[in-house]
């Protein structure tokens, strides 16, 4: 328990040194759109990819299950839509970028802890903590888009699955999308999508730049920061869900 306090604390206080002495600004600009690249640009094709096949193995499930005539077939758009906007994309996404992006900061971070980069920026004065993790954080603000994408593309795979497979017609499904829709519900993903893009960007970088020992202990910190990022992301998304929802 001591230790786990001593964890956290660590944690806040490396998110407090980010942000003193800032590197020079035409240095951060280069390293800011370097890591949209790598972390957001880069997971493009993954997102996509469990997007389209999560919607539509959502809405087929759906159709499964509301097989009585009795309930109308517009219901699967609706379920399909609900289900997608509110949890799959915003929160499976982000535990499944807690992998990819997580075990790549961690990484990152760790092998240049190893091999004394990190010292070396820290004896050249420059704040090694500003200058590794605050552009990744400043990447993850764009991580809402990531989600907005699949968002549309998990209920365009859930579409095609339903209609092509004679679920529902077209006209039904997108009935469904339509009905009883609550703006406030994309608002909610999206205060959600920013909090897990916070825990993404610093949770491994917390992970990578305190790892010690050499290239095994780089594969450790890679592990602990997917578990721990998994772990967090789940306990924030039951206390948002509280909050905004309740």
């Amino acid at each position: 328990m001591i230790n786990m306090l001593k964890t956290i604390g660590k944690y806040f206080i490396m998110l407090v040194d980010m942000f003193k002495s800032p590197t020079k600004w035409r240095i951060m600009k280069n390293l800011i759109f370097k890591e949209i690249d790598e972390l957001i640009i880069g997971s493009l094709g993954i997102v996509c990819f469990l997007s389209f096949f999560i919607g539509a193995v959502v809405t087929i499930q759906t159709a499964l299950n509301l097989n009585n005539p009795i309930i109308p077939k517009y219901l699967i758009g609706f379920t399909a839509r609900q289900s997608i906007i509110l949890e799959f994309s915003p929160t499976f996404i982000s535990i499944i970028m807690a992998g990819r992006m997580g075990s790549y900061i961690t990484s990152s971070i760790g092998t240049m802890r190893v091999t004394e980069q990190i010292d070396a920026l820290e004896v050249m004065g420059i704040n090694s903590l500003n200058y590794l993790v605050f552009p990744k954080l400043i990447a993850a603000i764009t991580y809402p888009f990531l989600i907005t994408i699949s968002m549309f593309i998990g209920i365009f795979g859930g579409y095609i699955a339903g209609v092509y497979s004679g679920y529902l017609s077209s006209e039904e499904f997108i009935f469904g999308l339509q009905d009883s829709f609550i703006p406030y519900h994309i608002t909610y993903a999206f205060i959600k999508t920013a909090v897990f893009g916070f825990l993404l960007a610093t949770i491994p970088s917390f992970y990578g730049y305190y790892m010690q020992g050499g290239a095994l202990e780089v594969g450790k910190a890679s592990t602990q920061s997917f578990v721990w990022t998994s772990v967090a992301i789940i306990l924030v998304n039951y206390i948002l869900t509280q909050i905004l929802l309740s």
